[in-house]
């Protein structure tokens, strides 16, 4: 006979289920609209306590990531699988589709199409609702930057309503270098010519780059007695990628990634800057009053970037042994030659040539512009009788300000130990995976980065809510 009083309470029940939107993973409905085996799942519910922290509707409601004739599957779905096996520290796509087999509550909660999503399902709709190795790979490299990207506008926008005017007063910059999943990269690996050549593109990956790591001076090697005619510069070469970050540090619970830019590894650490700032002053509404960063920044446009007359910050960079050595201005910001005497700027013009165009200025000996003055050079410089000396350098305050910089005083040291806060980041970003991907192109290593990223604020957010609570 038929359970009226049955029928009428799973009526009922149902009535009052949410109606998620297509777009978003089922993972955000309470735990009493899910089923049996999904609550009973204890990885499944660890993963999607962090998980629960992305803005998932920030996520576009329709996205052509299908072609005729494959199933459509969700974005939401594929990016939290991805989050997944970066969470997990999974290495390889193969192993990322077995651990999901493995947990079909998590494919329910993900947002996988399976046949009956109340019932346990059986390893054959599993093995249905499941993309492919192949798949998984093509779609990471498919699915824009740009929506990953607004996931980590969201947390910024978060983060900076919970914690006020005290977030985000000083930014540390820095990159990290990626190698690619080629040949070249392993020692191991017998390469008869060209391991790095640049003009020799490596078959495993078409768009990494050859870049240099480090370098240093070492003494070339005599026999004794003998002197030392020149310095060899050894370099550490690698084919890949770098992934430049800008962080800041949350106060009693950890460090926050505010932006990150990957780029081929052939780019020098400077270029990495204005991008990054950029999209830091975009999301924050405001620049940072302080910043700090390696010799690698140290340019005058960083130091100009920080300057403003309205506050006293400034970025905390070491300065780099040039050849011109240490120079001084005087009170008006006219350079000081050797002799001490503040030099005239005669004209000025635009380069365009350098990574940022900029205005550049000529400065003269002062005893010969712009009139002779009948004296002769007090310290009787090499340069004196070929018309003095002469120098060019760039207009902007930041030029000025990166040499009279007090670099040893308190407040310049308090700023520059923040600079461990990208360290941190980086830290976090190997033992996830970032300096050695499973990966054959820019477009998905650049998604995982980006996903890498968001993982560790939300780990932060937790943790933030942990306190907090």
């Amino acid at each position: 006979m038929f359970d009226h009083t049955n029928f009428i309470r799973f009526w009922k029940w149902w009535q009052a289920r949410p109606v998620l939107p297509a777009h978003l993973p089922r993972l955000l409905l309470a735990d009493r609209f899910q089923p049996r085996y999904v609550r009973r799942c204890h990885v499944t519910q660890a993963i999607c306590e962090t998980l629960r922290l992305l803005d998932w509707e920030q996520l576009p409601h329709s996205l052509s990531l299908h072609r005729q004739g494959e199933r459509s599957v969700p974005l939401a779905a594929y990016i939290g699988a991805y989050l997944v096996k970066i969470d997990q520290e999974i290495s390889t796509f193969g192993k990322l589709r077995l651990f999901l087999r493995n947990h079909p509550a998590l494919l329910w909660a993900l947002g996988f199409p399976l046949p009956s999503p109340a019932k346990y399902p059986t390893d054959k709709a599993v093995e249905m609702c499941l993309p492919s190795q192949q798949h998984f790979s093509k779609k990471l490299s498919r699915i824009p930057n740009e929506i990953l990207q607004t996931l980590l506008d969201s947390q910024v926008d978060w983060l900076k309503e919970q914690l006020g005017a005290s977030f985000c007063s000083v930014v540390s910059i820095d990159t990290k270098h990626i190698l690619a999943w080629v040949k070249e990269n392993n020692p191991k690996a017998f390469i008869k010519e060209g391991r790095f050549d640049k003009s020799q593109q490596p078959l495993g990956d078409a768009d990494c780059k050859l870049g240099c790591k480090r370098r240093r001076n070492q003494v070339t090697p005599t026999k004794e007695g003998q002197p030392v005619s020149e310095q060899v510069s050894i370099g550490e070469f690698y084919w890949g990628y770098a992934s430049g970050v800008v962080a800041t540090k949350v106060p009693d619970v950890g460090e926050f990634a505010l932006a990150e830019l990957t780029q081929t590894f052939d780019h020098g650490d400077s270029t990495y800057f204005l991008p990054l700032m950029a999209q830091v002053e975009q999301r924050l509404g405001f620049r940072p009053p302080f910043g700090t960063a390696d010799a690698a920044f140290d340019a005058w446009y960083v130091y100009d970037y920080f300057h403003n007359p309205a506050h006293d910050g400034f970025a905390a960079v070491p300065l780099r042994k040039m050849k011109q050595g240490h120079r001084l201005f005087d009170p008006t910001g006219l350079p000081l030659c050797e002799a001490g005497l503040p030099m005239p700027r005669k004209s000025t013009f635009t380069n365009r040539t350098s990574l940022v165009q900029h205005q550049r200025g000529r400065f003269v000996c002062p005893l010969l512009y712009p009139e002779p003055a009948g004296e002769v050079c007090p310290i009787d410089h090499v340069k004196w009788p070929k018309g003095g000396c002469k120098l060019v350098m760039p207009t902007a305050p930041g030029a000025r300000i990166r040499y009279q910089l007090d670099r040893e005083s308190e407040q310049f040291k308090t700023v520059y130990k923040q600079r461990t806060a990208v360290e941190r980041i980086f830290s976090q970003a190997k033992a996830l995976g970032i300096e050695r991907p499973k990966l054959r192109n820019q477009f998905a290593i650049a998604n995982q980065n980006t996903l890498i990223y968001l993982l560790i604020n939300c780990r932060l957010i937790r943790r933030l809510w942990a306190d907090e609570a």
